[in-house]
């Protein structure tokens, strides 16, 4: 088949699950591929150093046909500006489907945000083109969810837009289970609905058929969390946490690598409560944040408690498990509830700074090959649960229905 890939963002942003690898998995098994998408501006909201927006460029990433449309690059707190950002790239995709001489048999369109889903139903209506949708983000609970400034206006209209595109789609893939059943609660009928879970870069970023040496006990224990500082996190749970710990005069370091909408309030608290063992770091790629994970003793998760997050599985688990360290998380839902089954973490509630506080006490205390325990079953449940093989078969098979029941 010949497949137009729709993509808001894509390489080299950070955070795509579905990147050149799962493009190139897709050429593997005979498709042709190409992908539009913006110009890359996530998460700084700046055009990256070496790209000049046109009406449109082409290049190619690791041999896979690029096409770079124009858009308003925004990421801050403010709804018009990222309102902006999202109609900027819907408008420019719509005149890309509308008008392109490429001909395709299917669209693949990659969700967040719904408007780029929106561009592929309009054009789709004209050009009759199918389209699967693939939904990582559940609109509009993420939008509210996030705190961004005015997101409650947007959560009835974006409701009724998500509502339409869904009707449209021939093909829906979430990555939850829970994401199934609130999309069937909405009215989407089960059969339109595959359910694939996401893997995790570090599949091929961490070394493979390898242990991790245990720990020696002779350094303090090191937690180590590395993404998004932004509302959804709710990181100051692990600032309260942070400071119990001092109190308490636990040996214990955390470490928290990142950027986002909270990192300025994140600091300032940190420096109210006095903190000598919390360290912040910037963020770093992808290849440069893999040996830091692998050199700490635990890798450390929070989610915001808000119903969204009980039925969304957060990047953070696939890639956690997949370099075989042990996880302190506080989540709560379907995540946690795969997490508790890997047997390599410890799970509490989100947004309890002491019961946080003492599951990484607890872990602190643990010997060394007690945590090596719990890191070698962590990356086996995710070669049985989340591997890439698994997901790219199960894609397949979508694709083909799709395209055989389209127009």
């Amino acid at each position: 088949m010949r497949i137009l890939y729709l993509t808001q963002w894509f390489d080299p942003e950070p955070g795509v699950i579905k990147g050149p690898r799962f493009v190139q998995a897709l050429i593997a098994a005979g498709h042709e591929v190409t992908v539009v998408t913006g110009f890359p501006n996530y998460p700084s909201g700046k055009i990256y150093p070496g790209y000049r927006q046109r009406p449109i460029a082409r290049e190619t990433i690791e041999g896979i046909p690029v096409v770079r449309l124009p858009l308003y690059p925004s990421h801050d707190a403010s709804s018009f500006r990222r309102a902006l950002n999202f109609l900027s790239f819907f408008a420019s995709a719509l005149m890309y489907c509308l008008f392109r001489r490429q001909r395709f048999d299917l669209a693949y369109v990659y969700h967040p945000p719904i408007t780029v889903g929106l561009a592929a139903t309009l054009a789709g209506l004209i050009r009759r083109l199918p389209f699967v949708l693939d939904v990582q983000d559940l609109w509009p609970d993420t939008i509210a969810a996030t705190g961004m400034t005015g997101a409650a206006r947007l959560v009835g209209p974006l409701g009724r837009l998500c509502s339409f595109v869904y009707r449209r789609a021939q093909s829906i893939i979430v990555q939850a289970e829970g994401m199934r059943g609130a999309l069937i609660a909405r009215g989407v009928p089960p059969a339109k609905i595959a359910t694939i879970r996401n893997w995790a870069e570090a599949e091929w970023l961490a070394p493979q058929n390898t242990h991790v040496p245990a720990t020696e006990k002779s350094r303090p224990t090191r937690i180590v969390y590395g993404g998004n500082l932004g509302r959804a996190q709710a990181l100051e749970t692990v600032i309260d946490a942070a400071a119990l710990l001092e109190r308490r005069g636990s040996d214990v370091d955390i470490f928290l690598y990142g950027e986002g909408l909270d990192a300025t309030d994140l600091r300032a608290r940190a420096e109210r409560a006095g903190l000598s063992r919390l360290h912040f770091r910037d963020r770093i790629s992808q290849q440069e944040i893999v040996p830091v994970f692998l050199d700490a003793d635990a890798l450390l998760m929070h989610l915001r408690d808000d119903p969204l997050f009980r039925i969304t599985i957060p990047s953070k688990t696939q890639f956690y498990l997949a370099l075989g360290r042990p996880i302190i998380a506080a989540i709560g839902g379907e995540a946690a509830d795969l997490l508790r089954q890997s047997d390599a973490a410890l799970v509490v509630a989100p947004g309890n700074p002491t019961a946080l506080a003492d599951a990484i006490e607890r872990f602190s205390r643990l010997d060394p090959s007690h945590r090596l325990a719990m890191g070698d079953a962590g990356r086996a449940y995710y070669g049985r649960a989340f591997a890439f093989t698994q997901g790219i078969d199960r894609t397949l098979e979508v694709l083909a229905g799709t395209h055989r029941v389209g127009p």
